[in-house]
């Protein structure tokens, strides 16, 4: 069964189903805020992009979304009462997106959906906005002292002679019970990094198999492998000169069918390849951009406006 049939959800599997997704989609938006793409906007405005109203706004903007599907894959293993139920994100870009990957984790895990969570960040920056492993005790240091980090201003404020909105005593409280949840996780062992040389090499993600076998043995115990944001998306299809309805699990080759890894990509399109949209809706895009297609690129796909969740079942 690879899809969530009507009559077999109660009221109670379909909010839990509803909540999944929300986090899910506040995940893959956090990606939209992409630092190379920003150079040009103000704190205010970056705020603006990353709000709940702009979520909402942009849900019709994700071209392929099978998350129901990889909801269904980690709500039967719970209902099961499966005791180990890993999940596995790959993660991307420091900062705001770590905060919303580390939201959906905590989730994860408070749902009973995951019984642990593991982070692969680099260990080196392949861009200057990667997650490396100190990136997750800064952020904790910033949530256990919220005040302090919100309310010292940026270099922009300064120069702006703009003071900071202090915090409420509530959104210090809720900062601080983050802090205090996921460095209880961290503790307990249920979230925690690993680091892997692999992710920092050259060339795409269908030499996993081969070029990393150990970490290629320790994803297949996961029950889903989330890999976030656009070069992710990228290495995983090899970066190919796909036809855009080329099937996911097809483009992402020895990590696909067969493979024992359920992957799940998030990501906000940032580069001409994407794969699995339905028959006709690139050319729908390329005509609504701005030359009406006739240059032959794909430009709708540049901007971090439009998203696919793409959903792979390796393990059937």
């Amino acid at each position: 069964m690879s899809e969530i049939r009507n009559k077999d959800v109660t009221p109670s599997d379909e909010a839990s189903r509803l909540l999944f997704t929300e986090m899910c989609e506040i995940c893959l938006w956090g990606n939209a805020t992409d630092l190379s793409l920003l150079t040009t906007l103000t704190y205010a405005d970056i705020q603006k992009l990353q709000g709940s109203e702009a979520r909402k706004a942009s849900e019709k903007n994700i071209l392929v979304n099978d998350l129901p599907r990889a909801y269904y894959i980690l709500a039967k293993d719970k209902s099961e009462g499966k005791k180990y139920r890993q999940v596995d994100i790959v993660l991307d870009n420091a900062g705001f997106e770590l905060y919303v990957d580390l939201i959906l984790a905590g989730y994860l895990l408070a749902t009973g959906l995951a019984t642990n969570i593991i982070l692969h960040p680099k260990n080196i920056p392949w861009f200057v906005s990667d997650v490396l492993p100190a990136d997750f005790a800064a952020l904790l240091n910033a949530l256990n002292n919220p005040r302090s980090f919100f309310e010292s201003p940026s270099e922009e404020e300064e120069r702006n002679d703009v003071v900071p909105q202090k915090l409420s005593e509530q959104e210090e409280d809720d900062l601080k019970f983050l802090f205090r949840e996921w460095a209880g996780y961290h503790a307990e062992g249920e979230i925690y990094m690993r680091t892997n040389q692999f992710w920092t090499e050259g060339g795409s993600f269908w030499r996993l198999p081969t070029s990393a076998p150990t970490l290629y043995d320790d994803l297949k115990e996961s029950k889903l492998v989330i890999f976030k944001g656009d070069l992710n998306y990228r290495k995983l299809v090899a970066d190919g000169e796909w036809e855009p309805t080329t099937p996911f699990q097809e483009a992402i080759g020895p990590l696909g069918k067969g493979s024992g890894v359920n992957v799940l990509s998030l990501r906000t399109c940032k580069a001409d390849v994407v794969v699995g949209l339905p028959e006709g809706k690139d050319e729908e895009l390329r005509k609504a951009q701005d030359d009406k297609g006739e240059s032959g690129q794909r430009k709708w796909a540049w901007s971090g406006k439009w998203a696919v969740v793409s959903l792979s079942e390796g393990k059937k």
